[in-house]
């Protein structure tokens, strides 16, 4: 298991985050959020997914008023993603928001930061500091030439400073690039000047597959050496795919063990039973389950047992059998048409 490191611990409604505690999964809603029945439909959705926070885009003060609506439907902290107007963060905040999303910087002078903050604090509301490549400061982009690492840390540091200013200290910050590398050695060079809790996640990762992909090399990197205290996976995608995504990432990082783990074969010449119906159908009803069980889908006799030896269950396939095994030891021998029956049932009972 990877050793988180230690950073300040906030409090973002009933959840705590950094300072010890467990990676939160996050995932931002893809609905106009003055929509609350659709809204709220996708909450709960993310909800039963496993997603532990929920991001809303607030654009103009309808939608803003519309968070005291939802959040009274739903069951997992509310963040507010306010940009440029002031007045939106306050009114997100009188209306029950858990969380802020900001950039100090662009919603306009130091009185317009203070009110924002003032409120914050009076509601104990935690600000995330979103630091984007896409959306860096012009000096910045002069001096660094592009959004390089650097440039998106001095940007953190600079909201940083104007919050600690204010004597406010429950933040989170965020540096996320398209880019996996430079979102990497951004949070690195954070993670080295500063002891707040950070908000991991690839920019703009893209489509289901090749942002499942940059999203699980990147965040498993950071995670790997202890960086991230919340996560969130970003794809053009149903947002129940990105709460997915990120378990599974934590989950082979051995850092949340929330629901099943399914492990099964490529297949190949050997495999004389049909596997890949198997998996889709086991994948499928174990979406429901909760419980850390690890299962096996083996496609042989041959490996199967020994390369799924520390599964809680699992079956391997023959011609026109197969077994059932638990640990690696053989429970009895299946014919084909038994055996996703049979694994199921035995999962049920354990």
């Amino acid at each position: 298991m990877a050793v988180k490191k230690k950073t300040k611990q906030i409090s973002l409604g009933g959840l705590k985050i950094g300072g010890g505690a467990p990676v939160v999964v996050q995932s931002m809603t893809k609905t106009d959020t003055r929509d609350v029945p659709s809204t709220v439909a996708q909450v709960k959705r993310l909800q039963t997914a496993g997603c532990e926070a929920v991001r809303v885009a607030v654009l103009n003060a309808e939608a803003a008023v519309a968070i005291r609506s939802i959040i009274k439907r739903i069951h997992i902290p509310l963040i507010a993603d306010v940009h440029f107007d002031h007045k939106l963060a306050l009114i997100a905040l009188e209306n029950g928001a858990d969380g802020l999303r900001i950039n100090p910087g662009n919603i306009g002078s130091r009185l317009k930061v203070r009110e924002v903050v003032s409120a914050a604090r009076d509601k104990g509301v935690p600000i995330r500091i979103g630091v984007n490549a896409g959306s860096l400061e012009k000096d910045l982009l002069r001096k660094y030439k592009h959004p390089a690492a650097k440039a998106l840390v001095e940007s953190a540091g600079r909201h940083i400073k104007i919050l600690e200013g204010l004597k406010f200290r429950s933040i989170k910050v965020s540096l996320k690039a398209s880019d996996v590398m430079r979102t990497v050695e951004a949070y690195r060079l954070f993670s080295e000047k500063f002891s707040y809790p950070v908000h991991i996640g690839i920019s703009e990762a893209g489509p289901a597959f090749s942002g499942t992909v940059k999203s699980a090399v990147g965040l498993g990197i950071l995670l790997s050496e202890g960086i991230g205290d919340t996560i969130r996976v970003s794809l053009t995608a149903d947002p129940v795919e990105e709460v997915k995504v990120a378990y599974e990432i934590l989950k082979s990082l051995h850092l949340r063990q929330i629901g099943p783990e399914l492990i099964s074969c490529p297949t190949c010449g050997r495999c004389q039973v049909d596997i890949r119906g198997i998996v889709e159908k086991v994948e499928t009803k174990l979406s429901s389950v909760k419980k850390p069980i690890k299962v096996a889908v083996m496609g042989c006799v041959v490996n199967g047992p020994g390369e799924a030896r520390e599964a809680d269950i699992g079956i391997a396939g023959g011609k026109g059998m197969g077994i059932l095994f638990k640990h690696g030891k053989v429970v009895k021998t299946l014919k084909e048409r038994e055996l996703f029956s049979t694994l199921m049932r035995e999962i049920k009972r354990m």
